[in-house]
Order: C-alpha cells, then structure tokens, then sequence
C-alpha cells in the first residue's frame, strides 16, 4: 500500500512540473518583443512571439509611380496577404489615394481618398480580406503602426551578376523618409494623416516575390501590424497565372463610376451592355467569357498618352497626325465612324487631331464639375477606361499601364485579343511595329 501512495504521490510531482515548465514558456513567449531577425537569404528560427488572432498588413509605393501601376501594387499585395491566410488571420489595409503626379487638378484636394471612390470594395473582399484605412484605425483604437519595414534593393545590385531570392535587414541605402520624434515614434507621410505613427523602423532589402517575404512575415515578425513602404520592390510571383487573374478580376470599378461610364455610351455612342454583350455577372467568381464573346459598341476606342511621353521625345510616340491617319484606316477598314478619343493632350493638340478626322465623328468624355470635384482625377480616368473597355476595337500608347489596365479589362469582358491588344508605332518605328501580346486568363 505505502509503494503505491509513494508512487502516486512521484506522478503527481512530475505531472506538476511539466506542466509548471510549460507554463512559465508559454509566458515567456508572451511577453517577448516584436524584434525582428534576418540572416542573409535565410528565415531563420528567430525570436518568435505568440500568434496574434488577427494581423494587418498595411503598404505604400514609390510617390512617383502612378494610378495603374499602384494597381498592379495592390494585386502584388493582395496575393501576399492570400499566401499569409493559408497560416494566420490577415488582413489587408488599403492605402487611401492621393498625390499623384499623373493628376492635373491641382486645385483639387486629392488626399486621403477612400477606395470605395474608386473601386468595389466588397468585390475586394470576395478574393481576400480588405478595410480602408480609417477602418483600421478605428480597429486598433488609436492611429498606430506596430513596425514599418522599408524595403529597398541590395546596395550591391546581384551576387556574380546572377537573380537571387533572398531578404536581409540592412543598413539604409537612402536617407529615411521617417524621423523619430521625442517619444520615440516614427513620424512621416501616412497617406496624408498628420497623427499616424509607427513604434518601430527597419530597413529591409529584398530581391525576390511575394513568396519571399511571406515567410518573414509569419516566422520573424510579431507585430500585430506591418507596414510595407515602398510595396513595389516585391515582384510577382505568378504573373498572368490564376492568382493573378483572381485579384485583377476581384478589382471591379465603383458602380457610381461605371453608371457615369454607361450613360456616356448611350448617348454618344449608341453602346449598351445588352447589344454589346458585354453584360456581367454580380460577382466575378462567376464570370467566365470566351475570347470573341463580346461584341463592343460601333466604335473604336483610342487611348493616346501624350504629355511626358511626348516631351520625352519617345520614339514609340506617334506623332498627332500619324495617330489620325492610322485611327482613319482602322475606321474604313471596320465599316465605323465614330472614336472615342481617351488622352492627357492639351486641349489644342484634342483639337488638333479631331481636324485631322474632320469626315468621323471624335469624342471625348469632358467631366462635368460635380463629377470631377467628387471623384477626381482617378474617378474620370476609370470612367475613360471603362469606356474604352466597351468598344468594338482598342488601340492604346505602347509600354502604358492605363493601356495595359483597358486590354485587361476587355480580356475579362471576351473581347477578340486581336480587337485589344494593339498600340500605335512610333515616329520612330517601322509601320510594322511590334504589338502587344496577347494575356490569356487564367482560371
């Protein structure tokens, strides 16, 4: 009997330890800081704190980079946060629009713009989780950022002139766009908030995709949320694949925009989705079009960048009266007569190249005030594309993301690709230039 209790008494003693050793590691690992680890292309085992129930990732890009290619930023993004899901709760925050250098208007106070002025935000939601930024703020109950992480190339360019994957933490290349007050905060440009702060900084460079920071951010950072600043120095990992195409397709218009866009096309161009066939469904999951299926409306649409292309002197630039004569074959030969004309021209040079095709009819879309005061610049460039999107036949300005933005579009509508993917030779070009190629959807 005395064997038994005493044995009794030992199992209890070491069941009491373990679970007293388990407990005081848990804590420890509780009240471990948000430091974050790197090792030279490595995810290490590093300083690891317990998991948050939910993380945000919030982004910025280059100020310099414009509207269509902070698109393509987001669905980088988008499909990080995808990969992030698959082990924890994230969550994208959507950095409000504004300063821009493509928008003209300078008048316009274009700061802190709200996606849903944009874009439909609960189509967003349908392909990964999203909120605005004030969202957020509200959520976390103060205007705070747990750890900014700049990311930057290698100072050293690529090893032995050859492409890595890899991400370090790393002194900064450039002077710091964030300071530290006398709290210790990080204060900066946040999207046009004065009161954001973040508690910590790091410089990061990466050379890779989003596949390659994914792991860092699960296994050698803790903070509750992330800032990724200077978004497109992480390339895509699957561009043109079905996750690409899942984020590009979940990017659908604001309604308010596409209303403004369908009008303009009844009443001057005598288009409707139902003649055009080029009807969509609720929800884009279920939206799957055959190349051809669409017929657009009669009459082709232009996209004619001008302004710093033209200054630059590219010679993938045609010159105004070229553009009209190639746009006045393509009329003939399609048995049309009207163009809408979409472009960042002068006044004098719209006019100039409606003379030059003074026998077709020319139009361009012309805000009203109201429109542009409430949605401005952005919303009447995506009211152009829409429109662009529905014609019978495209031709856009070679190497533009608002031309790559408009094929994409009329690829997801079943528009012909050899009705889409064309652009004008430039000055400088054979009249047999190189044309775009032809991007098949990936479901």
């Amino acid at each position: 009997m005395a064997t038994s209790m005493n044995c009794t008494r030992w199992l209890v003693f070491t069941l009491y330890i373990l679970f007293l050793t388990l407990f005081l590691s848990v804590i420890s690992l509780a009240n471990a800081a948000d430091d974050i680890v790197f090792q030279s292309g490595n995810q290490q085992k590093l300083n690891v704190g317990v998991a948050k129930a939910r993380r945000f990732l919030l982004y910025d890009v280059n100020p310099g980079e414009g509207f269509n290619l902070r698109r393509d930023v987001y669905m980088r993004m988008a499909n990080l946060v995808g990969a992030l899901g698959e082990t924890e709760d994230w969550t994208l925050v959507l950095p409000p629009w504004g300063r821009i250098y493509h928008w003209q208007n300078r008048h316009l106070d274009q700061v802190r713009i709200p996606w849903s002025t944009f874009f439909d935000v609960p189509s967003l939601n349908r392909h990964i989780p999203v909120i605005e930024l004030e969202e957020y703020i509200k959520i976390r109950g103060k205007p705070e950022i747990d750890q900014i992480l700049y990311l930057q190339s290698y100072k050293e360019g690529w090893s032995n002139g050859k492409f890595e994957e890899k991400v370090d933490e790393r002194d900064c290349i450039d002077r710091p766009m964030y300071q530290q007050d006398s709290e210790g905060l990080y204060r900066g440009w946040f999207w046009g908030y004065e009161d954001i702060y973040a508690k910590a900084f790091k410089c990061v460079s990466i050379q890779g995709f989003t596949t390659t920071i994914a792991p860092v951010l699960i296994n050698n950072v803790t903070a509750t949320s992330v800032f990724l600043d200077r978004g497109e120095k992480i390339s895509h990992k699957y561009f043109g694949q079905a996750e690409y195409w899942k984020a590009r397709r979940s990017m659908r218009f604001a309604k308010h925009l596409t209303d403004i866009g369908d009008d303009f096309r009844r009443g001057f161009l005598n288009s409707d989705d139902k003649r055009d066939k080029t009807e969509v469904t609720e929800d884009w999951r279920d939206m799957r079009r055959d190349p051809g299926s669409a017929t657009g409306g009669p009459y082709i649409a232009v996209h004619l960048r001008r302004q710093d292309y033209a200054r630059g002197g590219r010679k993938d630039v045609p010159t105004l009266q070229a553009a009209a004569e190639h746009v006045e074959g393509l009329l003939k030969k399609l048995k049309l007569k009207i163009v809408f004309l979409a472009t960042d021209a002068p006044k004098r040079e719209i006019d100039e190249f409606k003379k030059y095709l003074s026998n077709f009819k020319v139009v361009n879309y012309v805000p009203p005030k109201v429109v542009l005061e409430k949605y401005m610049d952005g919303g009447v460039a995506i009211i152009d594309q829409w429109i662009c999107a529905h014609a019978r036949y495209f031709i856009g300005t070679g190497v533009s993301t608002f031309t790559f933005r408009i094929n994409e579009e009329r690829q997801i509508l079943g528009f012909d690709p050899k009705m889409t993917y064309n652009r004008f030779c430039g000055h400088a070009e054979e009249p047999d230039c190189e044309q775009p190629s032809a991007w098949k959807i990936e479901y």
